[in-house]
């Protein structure tokens, strides 16, 4: 396994916590909090958690000490059976163990909930424990924002597993042998798990025609038909060592109205002009905006982002949107979705969407989606 990669994330996290005079941070995931960033600062998949001390030492508490012993990266590694599995003993013992001295400042996070907090304090009390919104965690998300080496290598790997996956499913929709929903859905979790994946990024949504008008079918999938006449949409992701891909795939059929081939193109339109306005330094504002009025200009409005960071979460900064502020930039390590759509409650939806690098010389698509004619 390799450890450097965490070791130097959490010496990143190290030195943002001196800046800020914090002597450590407890990071978390459990069944009552999930948060992908203690599997990105240590490698354990979940219900454990970390400390970290200003000079990059680290503490690893585990629910299965087990998995933690194989997967986990950190100085020392403890069984949260120890403790009883009660998160205050659990987060005394490990700043005891760091020589955290009583008084110092100690990170919690953010999304501690106020009757927890005040247990917290109340139950350790020799510690200044700080529990800031735009605190640690927020610099955590800003480090996974911008993907280092080893993920940008990773990633590429993911995107041509997730294009062979299209690949096969565009030939086995197009043969007429996935004829469903659920025929799609689960071809596809088949087929990503016996390339080695550790499932699906997030719950396959396969729409056909009567329901691609949703942006997000519900349910996800269903056994009605799939790739029948009008429009289908099917968006997925597979998920390798916990980071996961995000591609949507349309199918369309030959019987189409003029308005449906004009949404159709509007979308193929608006992917390939986003895509080129990509790049270091360029703001996110813009690349939504030119989207957006583009839609306008044809009479349409898309009711969603543009596109958003993926990575050990399906959705993660940054996020391409009319939200976003002026001065959020597009920087070199980001990884962002391509997505544009259009959604009509009786002519259905088309969605195009593609994994994005955005690199020191420009962006380079990962996942090479597509709108396929029946």
């Amino acid at each position: 396994m390799n450890t450097t990669k965490y070791s130097r994330r959490r010496a990143a996290l190290a030195a943002e916590l001196d800046r800020r005079g914090l002597a450590a941070a407890m990071i978390s995931d459990f069944e009552h909090g999930r948060n992908s960033s203690l599997r990105y600062l240590c490698g354990q998949p979940s219900d454990a958690m970390l400390v970290v001390d200003a000079r990059g030492s680290s503490v690893l508490i585990a629910w299965d000490i087990n998995m933690a012993n194989r997967l986990g990266d950190a100085e020392h590694i403890l069984p949260y059976t120890d403790f009883g599995r009660q998160i205050n003993d659990a987060l005394r013992a490990a700043l005891e163990l760091l020589g955290v001295p009583q008084g110092a400042k100690v990170a919690i996070p953010a999304s501690t909930a106020y009757p927890d907090y005040i247990d917290m304090v109340e139950s350790l009390e020799a510690f200044d424990l700080v529990c800031e919104k735009d605190g640690v965690d927020a610099f955590i998300k800003e480090l996974r924002a911008r993907k280092d080496a080893d993920e940008i290598e990773l990633y590429r790997r993911i995107a041509s597993h997730t294009d062979h996956l299209m690949d096969m499913v565009e030939k086995e929709v197009s043969a007429g042998m996935l004829p469903t929903e659920l025929d799609v859905a689960l071809f596809l979790e088949r087929e990503a798990r016996k390339m080695g994946a550790e499932g699906m990024g997030f719950e396959t949504l396969a729409a056909g025609s009567a329901r691609s008008f949703g942006i997000h079918a519900f349910p996800p999938f269903t056994g009605g038909a799939f790739a029948d006449d009008g429009l289908s949409i099917l968006d997925f992701g597979a998920r390798f060592e916990g980071y996961t891909s995000d591609v949507t795939m349309s199918f369309v059929g030959d019987s189409l109205t003029q308005e449906q081939k004009t949404m159709i193109e509007l979308v193929e339109d608006a992917h390939r002009i986003a895509v080129e306005a990509c790049g270091p330094g360029v703001p996110l504002l813009k690349v939504a905006t030119l989207v957006d009025d583009m839609f306008k200009k044809a009479g349409w409005s898309m009711p969603h982002s543009l596109g958003h960071g993926i990575g050990l979460d399906a959705h993660e900064a940054p996020m391409l949107s009319m939200r976003a502020s002026p001065d959020a930039l597009l920087l070199p390590g980001h990884i962002v979705t391509i997505e544009p759509g259009l959604y009509h409650p009786t002519l259905g939806g088309v969605r195009l969407e593609d994994d994005v690098l955005i690199t020191e010389m420009g962006a380079e698509v990962l996942t090479h989606s597509r709108i396929v004619r029946l």
